[in-house]
Parts: C-alpha cells; sequence; structure tokens
C-alpha cells in the first residue's frame, strides 16, 4: 500500500510541474497570408509559395535520433481568407519506385513512403489534428488525442493533389479552416512534419523528437507563427443528409424479403472556432467497414472499436475515460439493438484551459423482445493542470422511457436506469517521460442492486532505454456499466512491466532487449485468482523487420463455469485450479517489399492439463498503387482430456482492395470462421465523388460451412453530400 500511495503521491507532483517554455520552442516557422491564388496541382509555382518561409533540415527519428535526416524534405506554409494551405517538397535520396500499399485513405503508417502534419491550433500539447499523404497521393485525417494518438475513423472536407517527379513527389493540400477547431485570437500553434522514407528506412521529424516517442508526439511540436490572428471561420454549418435503400433476407428461418428506404440527416454547426454542436436524425451506419473476426478462447466478452463518424469528434472525452478494460462508456452500446431516432453531442475548448462534451441519443422500442425505448445521456468536463496534464470529471446516464415490465413474463427484464459518475487525473510530463492516471467511478442502478464503486491507478516511465509501468485496478462485485466496456467484475489487479532496449552501433540491428511482466488478480477475500507471468525478447532490424521471443507461465482458478474451447457447451467447474508453461515467436517481415508476411506461434499448455497450439499467419502482396492482396489465417488445435477431446479451428480472411484512383474503392472481404460455423462475404464499393461525400453499395452474404447454406443476406446502397451552408 506505501508503494501505490508513493506512485499516486509522484504522478501528482510530476503533472503538476510547469517548465518555462516548449521543448522545441526555437523552432519556428512563419506563416504569412498568401499574395497569390492558390491552385491544389502538386505543382511549386505560384507567387505565394515563392515567399513563403520554409521548413527544412529535418531531423532524423529513427533509426538515430542524434543527428540531421540524410533525405530532404522542404515545407511551406500559407493561408488565405478560407483555407490553410501547405506544400512539400519530398526529395528521394535513393533510386527507385516509391512504396506504398495502396490508394485507399488513412493507410497504415509503416508500410507507406508518406509526409504527415502533426497540428495543436490551440496549443495544449494535448489535442489537435493530422493531415497528410503517401507517395500516391491517399489521403490521411484524424483527430488528436492524449498528447499524440491519432483516430484515423475521423473523417472531414478538405482537397489535396500529389505529383510525382524523377527525383522527388510533391504534396500540396487546402484544408478549410471550416473542417478543424482552434482557438480565437492565437497567433502560436503548435506544429510538427513527419516523413517515413521506406527505401532509406528513415524516419524524421522538423522538430527533433525522440525515438522511444511517435513522430505524432505534441509535446514536441514546434511552432508555427501567424502575421495574424487566423482568420475566424464564419457562419460554420455542414448539412450531411443521406439516402438508403436496401433489401435483405433470413433464409435461415424461411424470411421474406425485407426492404429498407431511409432518409437521415447529421448537421455540424461551429458555435465557435473551437465549440461544435453535432446533431443528427435517423442515423444510419450502413458505411461502416465489416469487423475482423477473432477466435474467441477468452473467458470475456471481445472490444471492437467504434467507427461511426458521429461519435469521433472530441470522442476521448468520452471514451477513453478510464483504461482498456474499464470503460464507463463505450459508443457501440448505443443503437446496438434498437434504431437511433435522433441525438445531439456539444464538445470543444470553451477556452484553453477548459473542455466539454455533453451528448444525448435517444433509441426507439423493438416490440418483438420487449425492449423499451432509452435515453443515453454523457457529460464530460475536462481542465488542463500543469504542464500537460488534466482533471476529467464525467457523468453518464442510461434511462428506459415509458417502461413497466412484467415480472412474470418470459421476455428479459431491462433495468429501469444505470448511471455512472466518475473522476479521473490524467498526467503527462512536459517531456513525454512521465505518463500515468488515477481514477475513480461509482455506479448506481435501481434497488442499489448495481451500486459498485471503481478505483484504477498507473504510472509509466519511458526513457531512450528504459521503460517501466505499474497499475493496478480494483472493481467491486456490484459495479455496472450497461453502457460501457466491462468485461470483468469483483477483482484487485497488480500489474507492473518492465522493458530495456539496446541501440547497437550496427547496420543491420536497431534495436533489442527484454521486456518482463506480472500480472495477479484477486478476489474479494483477497484470494489469487489469475497469474501471468512472461519474459520477451525484442530484436527489430534497420529494414524495420521485427522478431519477439516470449515465455510465459499462467495460473487460473475458475470463478464460474467455462468452456476451454467456447465452442463445444461442455464446461470446467467454478473453483477449478488450471496452471501451465507456455511459449511462442511474433514476427513481421520489412515494409518495403511487395511482398509482406508475418507470423505468431503459440505452444504449450492449457486448462485440464491439456495442450494448445496456434499458428496465425498474414501475407499481402500489392501491385502498387492499385491493388492490394492479403491473406490472414488462424489455426487452432486444442488437445484436451474428454468430454472435449482434440479440437480444431480455422480462422481464414482473404481480402482484396481495389483502388483504381484515390476516390474510387472497391473491397471483397471473405471471412471463414470454423468456430461460429460460418463464412461471411463482405463486398464494398465506394465513390468519393466530392470531398467527404460518398456513394456506397454494400453486399454482404453469411453461409453455413457444411453443407454450404445462405443464412442471410442484404444490399444496401447509401448516398451521402457534405454541403457547407
Amino acid at each position: 500500500m506505501r508503494q501505490i500511495l508513493a506512485s499516486l503521491s509522484l504522478i501528482f507532483i510530476l503533472g503538476t510541474s510547469t517548465y518555462a517554455q516548449k521543448i522545441n520552442a526555437n523552432y519556428r516557422l512563419p506563416i504569412k497570408k498568401a499574395t497569390s491564388e492558390i491552385h491544389i496541382d502538386g505543382v511549386l509555382d505560384e507567387k505565394a509559395w515563392q515567399e513563403a518561409d520554409v521548413a527544412t533540415d529535418f531531423f532524423m527519428i529513427t533509426p538515430m535520433d542524434t543527428s540531421f535526416a540524410e533525405v530532404q524534405t522542404d515545407v511551406r506554409m500559407t493561408y488565405d481568407d478560407q483555407n490553410l494551405y501547405i506544400i512539400v517538397v519530398n526529395h528521394h535520396l535513393i533510386d527507385g519506385p516509391y512504396m506504398v500499399e495502396s490508394l485507399r485513405r488513412d493507410f497504415s503508417f509503416g508500410k507507406n513512403d508518406n509526409f504527415l502534419l502533426f497540428m495543436d491550433p490551440f496549443d495544449d500539447q494535448t489535442n489537435g489534428f493530422s493531415f497528410g499523404a503517401n507517395a500516391a497521393g491517399a489521403q490521411w485525417d484524424g483527430i488528436m488525442y492524449n498528447g499524440g494518438s491519432v483516430d484515423l475513423s475521423w473523417d472531414n472536407k478538405w482537397t489535396s493533389k500529389v505529383k510525382n517527379y524523377e527525383d522527388k513527389w510533391i504534396f500540396e493540400a487546402a484544408i478549410p479552416f471550416k473542417s478543424i477547431r482552434y482557438k480565437k485570437g492565437i497567433t502560436e500553434w503548435g506544429i510538427n512534419f513527419s516523413r517515413l522514407d521506406l527505401k532509406a528506412t528513415e524516419k524524421s521529424g522538423w522538430a527533433p523528437v525522440p525515438r522511444q516517442f511517435p513522430s505524432a508526439s505534441l509535446a514536441y511540436t514546434g511552432i508555427l507563427a501567424w502575421d495574424n490572428p487566423p482568420p475566424q471561420a464564419g457562419a460554420n454549418v455542414s448539412i450531411i443528409p443521406y439516402a438508403l435503400g436496401g433489401v435483405s433476407k433470413d433464409f435461415n428461418n424461411n424470411g421474406e424479403n425485407v426492404y429498407r428506404k431511409e432518409v437521415g440527416l447529421d448537421a455540424k454547426i461551429g458555435l465557435t472556432s473551437s465549440l461544435n454542436l453535432d446533431l443528427t436524425v435517423n442515423p444510419d451506419f450502413s458505411q461502416v467497414e465489416v469487423d475482423r473476426q477473432v477466435t474467441n478462447l477468452d473467458r470475456f466478452e471481445l472490444f471492437f472499436p467504434e467507427r461511426r463518424q458521429f461519435f469521433l469528434e472530441n470522442g476521448d472525452l468520452f471514451a477513453n475515460f478510464g483504461y482498456t478494460s474499464i470503460r464507463p462508456f463505450f459508443s457501440r452500446r448505443i443503437g446496438l439493438n434498437a434504431p437511433i431516432q435522433f441525438g445531439a453531442r456539444l464538445s470543444g475548448k470553451i477556452n484553453k484551459d477548459w473542455r466539454v462534451g455533453a451528448m444525448n441519443m435517444q433509441t426507439g422500442a423493438v416490440e418483438e423482445e420487449a425492449l423499451p425505448s432509452q435515453n443515453f445521456t454523457v457529460l464530460a468536463l475536462q481542465r488542463q493542470v500543469g504542464a500537460r496534464s488534466n482533471v476529467t470529471g464525467i457523468f453518464i446516464n442510461k434511462q428506459s422511457l415509458n417502461y413497466n415490465p412484467d415480472e412474470n413474463s418470459e421476455q428479459p427484464i431491462y433495468s429501469q436506469f444505470n448511471r455512472n459518475v466518475g473522476l479521473e487525473y490524467n498526467l503527462a510530463s512536459s517531456n513525454n517521460l512521465w505518463t500515468g492516471k488515477v481514477m475513480a467511478l461509482q455506479s448506481f442502478a435501481p434497488d442499489n442492486s448495481g451500486n459498485g464503486f471503481v478505483h484504477a491507478a498507473n504510472l509509466k516511465y519511458t526513457s531512450g532505454n528504459l521503460t517501466w509501468n505499474w497499475q493496478h485496478e480494483y472493481v467491486s462485485e456490484n459495479y455496472t456499466a450497461e453502457v460501457g466496456y466491462v468485461p470483468r467484475r469483483g477483482y484487485f489487479k497488480i500489474d507492473p512491466k518492465i522493458g530495456y532496449r539496446w541501440f547497437p552501433q550496427s547496420e543491420k540491428i536497431l534495436s533489442h532487449g527484454p521486456d518482463f511482466g506480472t500480472r495477479f488478480f484477486f478476489n474479494k477475500d483477497w484470494e489469487q485468482t489469475d497469474n501471468t507471468t512472461f519474459v520477451a525478447y525484442n530484436l527489430k532490424w534497420r529494414s524495420q523487420s521485427t522478431f519477439m521471443l516470449w515465455v510465459a507461465k499462467d495460473f487460473i482458478k475458475l470463478q464460474r463455469p467455462f468452456d476451454p474451447t467456447n465452442y463445444s457447451g461442455e464446461t470446467l467447474d467454478p473453483g477449478t485450479e488450471h496452471s501451465w508453461y507456455a511459449w511462442g515467436t511474433e514476427y513481421a517481415s520489412k515494409p518495403q517489399s511487395l511482398f509482406t508476411y508475418s507470423f505468431s506461434t503459440r505452444m504449450g499448455g492449457y486448462y485440464a492439463d491439456g495442450d494448445r497450439y496456434n499458428v496465425s499467419t498474414e501475407f499481402g502482396y500489392r501491385f502498387q498503387p492499385y491493388v492490394s492482396i492479403a491473406m490472414t489465417t488462424n489455426y487452432n488445435r486444442i488437445n484436451l482430456p474428454e468430454p472435449w477431446g482434440n479440437t480444431r479451428f480455422w480462422l481464414v480472411g482473404p481480402r482484396v482492395d481495389l483502388t483504381l484512383t484515390n476516390t474510387l474503392f472497391f473491397t471483397t472481404f471473405v471471412q471463414y470462421n470454423e468456430q461460429i460455423e460460418n463464412i461471411n462475404l463482405n463486398t464494398r464499393f465506394q465513390w468519393r465523388f466530392k470531398p467527404a461525400s460518398d456513394l456506397f453499395i454494400v453486399y454482404t452474404d453469411n453461409y453455413l460451412p457444411a453443407p454450404f447454406y445462405t443464412k442471410n443476406r442484404s444490399l444496401v446502397i447509401k448516398f451521402t453530400y457534405w454541403w457547407n451552408a
């Protein structure tokens, strides 16, 4: 307990320390108003560009962070009354073609030659926006949170062009002021530029960033110095209507064709340059890609991230409260089994120190399941403290409306309400070496049946060589979060980890070193129920290929019945104890190759003195930049005593991405999941005929593998248009 209290004290002391100025405050790029019209064509020929200041002499981040970059990059920025402009000359160091996956937007960072802009328009080193492109012209845009994380599900309206030359490629873009949020009157924005050149295996940044941190780290931005405050965006209203038609059929139950004819509307209203109101009426989320299936051998519910646009901007205020396994709010719970009728969300900055988020969503009733209409309210208020830390309070309420359950009914009984109140302190030191969190939650439910408490904290130190993290969690048995993701209750967890990396002076090896961790779970009587202890050794080559070897020991005392195959229906008894040793490997090939591959293996013991063997692979080949082919496989062999015997599962997922242009995409994705006896076929056509305006055609089939039989089928056509008032 003394160690925990000492850790919490250190979190507070580190988080409230301040520095006289930003780390990279001496890196300044002046930006002046354009003296000529800018044409987005990838050609550096306008007068405004000739007069603009140049950010050059980038610093290397990897493989080393102690010298200037060998690859030259030149950046210029300007603006007019409507747009922020950027043009980047990405010079070649090594002859040969660029490396990209495809023309699909929001590409994988490490698998593409690319240039990215990281922008902190509040200069708070915590929140911002990212824009960029790969060398073939595929766009990248995302919203930034937690000082360096980028959510690529965010999508907005902007234009860009990439033009390739023999010795360079040029990226030019116009970002409307209406598409971003920024503090009124501020004349200094945090900014940094990142360049990845796979042929040279070099990542660089304009303002230097230590190699243990991502180039997106807002703690290390330089300064974009405006000649005058950025212009106000003026009337900032975006109307985004959609129209949808579709048909589906349930063959399993000999169903008839079910037709869909729907219209809906989203609206984005900029109340100020930094505060936004989102409205939605009868929303539909058909454009969301199908979730990637996984073989589930876990005792707890799996997590799939939110991708729906309405929930994303400033979504960290709601979704990032807590930890990965303690989320009091998880937006995918809304509209899961009932249609969303309407909703509103207010979010953004009140001033430099305060952020606010308020959301209300209303769902309709589902008579077949006796599911009442429900209202969801979430309120969050965040205050920045110290250098880059903050304190956040949150309130979550799920309320059933006009609901009088009949206890004698065979239909499920839903709760009248579920509420959560929480407070969280997030640490981020000015140099990003220290990060951490302290949080507490209290839940409320009818008749006190779901009244429970949560406390958790962690403290992490990340230097150039050494990384260590202490984390502990407590979740009471009665804690409930019906709009959250808390797969496990009634436990106390202690989870320390430590790792070290050496960076040798080698032409082939970038880094290598060990990781060690142990995780303990205890019940309310402080009886140990779980423990996993592991040792791993990591190796990273300068070519960016990676290898890891690990060894682990597991102990589990089951708290409830569990089927170790998640398939047979036969379960192990509560209270039974199981322990085993296992080892495995992970490898990923260098991303520069047209043919890429990765694999992971796992061998060792399993429940009931059994054995489990697992091999996962992923193969990819690209005919850049137009075609990307991938094949993922996952094979599990589980050997157990009777009544389970020997069980084998295959999960196979071929995928073809066809990107005819950077506005025309076609994807076919097949998933064969032997564990749930299903074959899923999903094909999706997308035409982005204008920025942020799309036509989607989505076709989905689900089959029973043997005998080959159609379970259900659907076809959806959807049209969306983004109109700025």
